[in-house]
């Protein structure tokens, strides 16, 4: 891009959830216009933090040429988004039947918005998962019908300055000419890990609520769960417990294998992925290392890498906070993406 020319990028996000990739995004300087969601309980947050359109509809009743008047006519056209990924996860990947989750071609309606916005750039953000299926290769014979060079990889997180052992898959596709992920930005070493991201944070106690953060808040513990996390050791397992602790399916062989089920993380590796119910300490190794609950839901927003100061609306509910927070992409990732976006159009124009 010359240094005396200056370039209108506009970018509109699918299934955006809170925002997590438009925050990202809007990090980089890319303005985004709109973001799309059939989850109106995502439009205070995103609207509120992003200071852009929400818009509350069902993906495959959608009419795609609304999104396409959005953009300014000389303008780059960025379109962004991330599927539901629940139907190409490692968990539904062992479901029978599978394919008639209804969310399982919402890809295609991607496709469908590609095709009528007839974006410059568009990048896809997804479980890693999703390279095993037809409908992915059929996604790529797609862009590939339409002009687009493309590149893809499952990158790891950390890699990229996301204290979370989470691996996506990316996809970035330009009709301008080619385009590559971004490289990695953190080396092993200098991996931002659970103590980076939260440590700073005061203690709280199972079932309290910070006076100085709302969301600042943790779960309360059943009598049996406070006493196993008491027995449990950062990077541990349930092995460390007594025997009169332990779930009946825990003292079956077919469940020795869930060992990180119960379990505390530790302050010198990246955290767990955060999923939806990154609260709950009996989910997966949501155990903070030191005290006896689960993370708050602020730590896993940081975890996420959102903003400290990312307004989540009202705070009753922490189903609907996790959800909201777990369904994210992170917005560093959103960020890194935006970069590469930069550095592709600087290379081309």
């Amino acid at each position: 891009m010359r240094r005396n020319r200056v370039l209108k990028i506009e970018a509109i996000d699918l299934f955006c959830g809170v925002g997590g990739l438009t925050c990202g995004m809007q990090q980089a300087k890319i303005k985004v216009l709109a973001g799309l969601d059939n989850d109106a309980s995502c439009k205070y947050p995103y609207e509120k933090n992003n200071q852009t359109i929400f818009i509350n509809a069902d993906i495959s009743k959608y009419n795609f040429s609304n999104l396409a008047n959005l953009y300014s006519n000389d303008s780059i056209k960025v379109l962004v988004g991330c599927a539901p990924c629940q139907p190409f996860s490692s968990h539904t990947f062992k479901v029978k039947n599978k394919e008639q989750d209804i969310r399982w071609n919402l890809i295609d309606y991607f496709v469908e918005a590609i095709k009528a916005i007839n974006p410059h750039i568009i990048s896809m953000e997804n479980v890693l998962g999703l390279v095993k299926t037809d409908i992915f290769q059929k996604f790529l014979v797609s862009l590939t019908n339409l002009g687009y060079m493309i590149d893809h990889k499952v990158v790891y997180c950390p890699d990229y300055g996301i204290p979370q052992n989470r691996s996506r898959l990316v996809i970035l596709a330009s009709r301008l000419g080619e385009i590559k992920i971004p490289k990695k930005t953190h080396k092993k070493e200098k991996y931002v890990t659970l103590a980076n991201a939260i440590q700073h944070l005061p203690a709280i106690k199972a079932g309290e609520i910070s006076t100085d953060d709302p969301l600042h808040r943790a779960k309360n513990l059943f009598p049996i769960n406070l006493q196993r996390i008491k027995q449990s050791k950062p990077g541990g397992t349930w092995l460390d417990w007594d025997k009169k602790l332990l779930p009946n399916c825990y003292k079956k062989e077919s469940g020795r294998t869930y060992t990180a089920v119960y379990g505390r993380s530790s302050w010198d590796k990246v955290s767990p992925t955060i999923t939806t119910q990154f609260f709950s300490y009996g989910s997966g190794r949501f155990g903070h290392p030191e005290q006896e609950r689960a993370f708050s839901a602020r730590e896993g927003a940081l975890l996420q890498t959102f903003p400290r100061n990312y307004d989540f609306g009202e705070l009753t509910s922490l189903a609907r906070i996790g959800r909201h927070i777990g369904n994210a992409v992170p917005p560093r990732l959103g960020f890194v993406i935006g970069k590469s976006i930069l550095e592709h159009l600087e290379n081309i124009l």
